[in-house]
C-alpha cells in the first residue's frame, strides 16, 4: 500500500516542492499549511502561494531552468523533469530549430533573462509563436506572464513528485 500524503514529512515535502519551484518563500509558505489531506489540497495551496511571484522570485526560479530548446545540466530531479517535459517539443527540423534559438536571442536582448515556457503539451511550433507572440508585450506584462508560467510548470511537477503519496 502507498503511503499517504498525510504521511509525507516536513522534509520530504520541502525536499519535493523545491524540485518544482525553485523559490523559498514558495516552499515555505506551502510547508507551513501542511499536513494536506490530499495532493488536491496540496496543489491548491501551492498554486496560491504562487500567484504571483515576486520579480526576484521569478529570476530565482529562472535560474534553474534551461533555454527553450536546450537540454538541462545536472542529474538531479529538476533536470530529470526539465528533460521530460521539452522532450514533447523536440524537433528535427534544423530551420526551426533556428528559428527557436534566435527567438532565445533576442527575448534575452529585450527582457534581460531567458525565455520561460511551459513546454509540455506544446509542439516546437506552438512554442516558437507564443515566444514572438511575447516579444510584443511590455516587461511588466511579460514578467507577470513568466510568473504564471513557473506556476504552472511546478503544477504539472507536483504531482509527479508526489507521486508515491497518491
Amino acid at each position: 500500500m502507498s503511503p499517504s500524503i498525510t504521511e509525507l514529512s516536513g522534509s520530504e515535502l520541502r525536499e519535493g516542492l523545491a524540485v518544482c519551484l525553485h523559490v523559498p518563500r514558495w516552499v515555505d509558505d506551502v510547508v507551513d499549511r501542511a499536513p494536506y489531506s490530499s495532493l488536491a489540497e496540496l496543489e491548491e495551496i501551492a498554486r496560491a502561494a504562487a500567484t504571483p511571484l515576486a520579480p526576484p522570485e521569478v529570476d530565482q526560479a529562472l535560474s534553474t531552468h534551461p533555454r527553450i530548446g536546450e537540454r538541462a545540466s545536472g542529474e538531479g530531479a529538476a533536470a530529470a523533469l526539465s528533460k521530460a517535459e521539452q522532450s514533447s517539443s523536440a524537433s528535427d527540423d534544423p530551420a526551426l530549430d533556428q528559428a527557436l534559438a534566435a527567438g532565445n536571442r533576442a527575448y534575452e536582448e529585450t527582457f534581460g533573462r531567458i525565455f520561460l515556457i511551459r513546454a509540455a503539451g506544446r509542439s516546437r511550433t506552438q512554442i516558437l509563436d507564443e515566444l514572438n507572440r511575447r516579444l510584443t508585450l511590455d516587461p511588466d506584462t511579460e514578467l507577470a506572464v513568466v510568473g504564471e508560467e513557473l506556476r504552472d510548470i511546478a503544477l504539472l511537477r507536483i504531482p509527479q513528485v508526489f507521486d508515491a503519496y497518491r
